[in-house]
């Protein structure tokens, strides 16, 4: 959501520290496989964040290179 040119990340910020804490809680989970899977978790989330910038860039390279196109026709 953007509120006057700004990108409001409220939402994601809340939502990225609530994630955290319940990853911190599940490390200290008496069942290993959960306790292991809390590494696994925190990777893929790390993982699908740089993705999504990734497209971001993409998508931006492609809306100029449109623009572009758009403006020598």
């Amino acid at each position: 959501m953007k509120i006057f040119n700004k990108e409001d990340k409220t939402f994601n910020n809340i939502q990225d520290r609530a994630l955290a804490q319940w990853l911190d809680e599940m490390e200290k989970h008496e069942d290993i496989a959960v306790r292991g899977g809390v590494k696994l978790a925190r990777d893929y989330v790390e993982f699908l964040k740089a993705e999504i910038n990734r497209l971001k860039e993409e998508n931006q390279t492609k809306n100029e290179y449109l623009k572009k196109l758009r403006s020598k026709g």
